[in-house]
């Protein structure tokens, strides 16, 4: 599947868990803060997504697929309540878009999800996606 495939897949899967029209699920909508999903959508979009690309996601992969295998003493500071250099280094291959936003040193590891986005999503779905047709 293409990028652009995966993506006509995982928009109506986000539009009809959270019940919004379909063009309101843009590629740079954040999924948490600006279309509103919850822990309990977030089950329910990669369901629908299993459903109509056969590619399975838990919700421990979007986690683990954030952070990149670093353990979480190397990608927050706890004592800081901040990701290290080394966790926005992962954060910025997995999610672009925050690269130009200032968010070095200044980001909380609760806060991370919410910059998550529609692409963020489909680029997961697309990595999936050609590991198992590999």
């Amino acid at each position: 599947m293409t990028n652009e495939e995966i993506f006509l897949a995982v928009r109506p899967a986000v539009a009809e868990a959270l019940g919004l029209d379909e063009d309101e699920v843009t590629p740079d909508a954040t999924l948490l803060d600006e279309l509103g999903a919850e822990s309990i959508d977030l089950l329910d979009i990669l369901f629908r997504l299993e459903r109509s690309t056969g590619v399975k996601i838990q919700a421990a992969d979007l986690s683990h697929h954030v952070q990149g295998g670093i353990p979480d003493e190397e990608f927050g500071d706890e004592a800081n309540d901040v990701i290290t250099p080394v966790g926005m280094e992962q954060l910025k291959k997995v999610m672009p878009q925050i690269a130009g936003m200032d968010l070095d040193g200044k980001l909380q590891p609760e806060k991370v999800m919410s910059y998550f986005t529609v692409q963020n999503l489909t680029d997961l779905v697309a990595a999936r996606a050609a590991a198992v047709s590999a």
